[in-house]
């Protein structure tokens, strides 16, 4: 009777111990990334997607081979913390920022494990030489561990887009109750995911169904955890960068670059250096989108971006060199609009971007967004390039065409005179 009671103990003490260690898994590796994603801005967005790509391997090699025991089964840390965590950060990642950021990373993922794999399946073939006595490369587990990741990277690919539509899809029903919503969308992903994984896990490696169940109910209860500490870190933050307003197939059409192939068909109307669309098009599509709007309703914005000090650029560097950097701001700027906007060179150094279905506060961090684009950017042998934007949105700011674009210019030139290098908005 002791030594049972002992045995229970042991047991007890064993599984509340791995409850702890994985609660503090997870909350270091959302803080971690979480603290990343906020010095986006300052530190560039390319140190949170490398912190998100490099344990894909390690994520591969925990589910396949490293198991705990939880009262409901057995289950991988590297599925239930790490798989599930890089899931919601891309979620995350969609929530503060827009489709077309976050599908940067997802393609990224994407490649970068095929890439790694590809290399893995080539270098297997090398004739090896027994360097340190005993020690002899385990080549079946490198043809399972290939097989195990390229499944693994193509259910993250469809995990990934899957999470943000059904995110967007429940926003007609979930709007106003969004840690809900993170957490219906993320669990119904997540059990997709668990299903297909364990599905090759067991082909592979023979994998026991304990750790099918145990292994979806841990995923379950990873995504209520990180449910709530995303909700915890947008409270935290609350300053607005997407703004957006698309529905869910324009959602799908941004993930998956659908737009690029509508592009090519509106090739008339540009503007020769740039490629974006030119004055023309400007004066014809400028009444009639704002038209568009008023009558249904919605807000428009104009948005008036001219390049700081751009004829020092021409008169030090020449105008060859200021042709290109004309051609990197508008590159830059272009990629990060949102899918549906307009954007045109209205001349020399101007540009002008149209938006409907941003608020204020959107249309702004919009155009910041812009700013901050072109800043980061390198332009050929220029050291630094910047803008000044001025802002007018309807309603608010006119009831015309004409007067958003006598507004924005107005304050795009009170910009410029009180520093450069930043936005105006009223």
């Amino acid at each position: 009777m002791i030594l049972q009671t002992s045995v229970s103990y042991v047991k007890v003490s064993m599984i509340t111990s791995n409850i702890i260690l994985l609660l503090s898994e997870a909350v270091v590796y959302f803080g971690v990334m979480a603290a990343l994603l906020h010095g986006r801005n300052r530190y560039g967005l390319g140190i949170f997607v490398c912190a998100l790509g490099v344990m894909h391997f390690l994520e591969t090699y925990l589910a396949a081979v490293f198991y705990i025991q939880l009262p409901f089964g057995i289950i991988s840390p590297g599925s239930t913390v790490l798989f599930s965590g890089k899931l919601m950060m891309i979620l995350l990642l969609y929530i503060k920022e827009d489709a077309l950021v976050v599908r940067q990373p997802i393609y990224g993922l994407l490649i970068g494990n095929f890439l790694l794999v590809a290399l893995i399946m080539i270098a297997r073939n090398h004739e090896t030489v027994q360097a340190m006595p005993g020690r002899q490369p385990d080549m079946q587990f490198v043809d399972e561990m290939g097989s195990l990741m390229i499944w693994g990277t193509i259910l993250l690919f469809i995990d990934s887009i899957a999470v943000i539509l059904l995110y967007e899809k429940l926003g007609r029903f979930l709007a106003r109750c969004r840690i809900i919503r993170i957490f219906v969308a993320s669990a119904l992903t997540l059990t997709f995911d668990q299903i297909g994984f364990f599905a090759a896990l067991r082909v592979v490696s023979d994998t026991p169904m304990s750790a099918l169940i145990g292994g979806w109910v841990a995923k379950i209860a990873a995504a209520f955890v990180y449910s709530f500490m995303i909700e915890a870190y947008l409270r935290f933050d609350q300053q607005s960068t997407g703004g957006r307003a698309l529905s869910v197939r324009g959602v799908f059409e941004t993930l998956t670059y659908r737009e690029r192939y509508e592009r090519l068909l509106e090739e008339s109307g540009r503007d020769s250096l740039t490629g974006v669309l030119d004055r023309r098009s400007l004066d014809t599509d400028g009444p009639q989108l704002f038209a568009r709007a008023r009558k249904e309703g919605t807000t428009f914005s104009l948005i008036a971006i001219d390049l700081d000090d751009f004829k020092s650029i021409n008169d030090t560097y020449g105008h060859q060199t200021g042709d290109s950097v004309l051609q990197s701001a508008a590159r830059k700027m272009m990629t990060h609009m949102r899918v549906g906007d307009h954007f045109y060179r209205y001349g020399g150094e101007e540009f002008i971007g149209l938006c409907q279905g941003l608020s204020a506060d959107g249309s702004t961090a919009l155009a910041d967004r812009l700013r901050v684009a072109v800043e980061a950017s390198p332009h050929q042998n220029v050291q630094r390039v910047t803008v000044s934007i001025g802002i007018a949105n309807y309603p608010g700011d006119g009831d015309s065409f004409e007067q958003l674009f006598a507004r924005a210019d107005e304050r795009l030139y009170r910009a410029k005179r009180t520093g450069k290098n930043r936005v105006v908005a009223g």
